[in-house]
């Protein structure tokens, strides 16, 4: 049974309890309630990158750190479609969009966001944006082109959240995934950990999440990749312990959800990874980049799967691809 009213002591009893005995509960939900042997595959591009307004303490893309990433327009819509025609072609069935924006505003680029929704969506793949926030009507419109989920993380507790991040609230997110939400949009809303928060501040995001009102589908859960140039740049590596109880109680207390092994991937081995999914993870992003962090490359993933005899989930399982009815976009 799904349920949207767990306590934090709840959640804090399942994190905490005896790891071998959290994977062994949680492989044993992920069995009622998934495949698996089935992992999906996510390519995430950077069609607009760096000089974000934001302070997020974690972020490259920031402007006001100094750190390695060119800034970058918002990249043509026939490249986009090119990437995602060879994200499709290397085994994809999920393509997600970052721009690193604040917010949606309602110009030319977000236009041509727009057609590029459009034109992964008519793909068959399944389409994923994270834009930063979105108003009710921008949500419509991405709804309108084809857009199957919108990616909006939490991050983290709303108690440590002023300690990463400035120029916007917790509750912005919020409004954010709920905008989504009233759409019709497929929810991705997860966080990070490995940023110096407590293991209180783990357990309180995850009870954020499952206390939505409904679920996120897709939960990604990031292991911080400390960027030079960022204030964050010396925070110590996230064990795979850590990771294993994220994962497993993500799976127990949202048991529907896809969750995804996200960043802090490209560090973990093939037993690291394997554990991660018989805990149930059962989502990756493909690729040799996240935005601007390193990731497995293709031909480590094939492998990866071939190992595990794992396969890759296909595009829209148990639901309908988005229709199309935004017809004024040029394509």
């Amino acid at each position: 049974m799904l349920r949207t009213d767990w306590t934090r002591a709840e959640i804090a009893e399942i994190y905490n309890s005896p790891v071998l005995d959290l994977i062994y509960r949680a492989a044993t939900v992920h069995r009622q309630h998934h495949d698996p042997q089935e992992v999906q595959v996510c390519t995430l591009l950077s069609v607009k990158t760096g000089g974000c307004p934001e302070d997020c303490a974690y972020c490259p893309q920031a402007a006001r750190y100094h750190t390695a990433v060119k800034v970058h327009k918002l990249m043509a819509v026939d490249e986009v479609l090119t990437a995602a025609q060879r994200a499709k072609d290397t085994g994809s069935t999920r393509f997600c969009m970052g721009a690193a924006w604040r917010e949606v505003r309602d110009n030319r680029d977000f236009d041509k966001v727009l057609e590029m929704v459009q034109g992964v969506n008519e793909m068959g793949l399944e389409v994923c944006c994270t834009l930063g926030m979105l108003t009710e009507s921008q949500a419509q419109k991405l709804k309108d082109a084809g857009l199957y989920a919108y990616n909006h993380n939490l991050d983290t507790s709303e108690e440590f959240y002023g300690d990463i991040i400035s120029t916007r609230t917790y509750d912005d997110r919020l409004d954010t995934l709920g905008h989504a939400r009233k759409a019709g949009i497929s929810v991705c809303s997860g966080g990070i950990i490995g940023m110096g928060e407590s293991e209180q501040d783990r357990i309180g995001m995850l009870h954020t999440l499952a206390t939505l009102p409904q679920h996120p589908e897709s939960v990604p859960v990031n292991a911080l990749v400390p960027v030079e140039g960022t204030p964050l740049e010396d925070q110590p590596r996230v064990s795979v312990w850590e990771m294993l109880r994220m994962i497993a109680t993500a799976r127990i207390i949202m048991p529907k959800a896809m969750v995804r092994l996200s960043a802090g991937r490209v560090r973990m081995n093939t037993e690291e990874q394997a554990l991660c999914f018989l805990a149930g993870a059962n989502s990756i992003f493909a690729g040799d980049k996240l935005l601007t962090t390193p990731n497995p490359g293709d031909d480590l993933d094939q492998q990866l799967f071939q190992t595990l005899n794992i396969r890759p989930r296909k595009a829209f399982k148990n639901q309908d691809q988005p229709a199309v009815v935004f017809e004024q976009i040029p394509l």
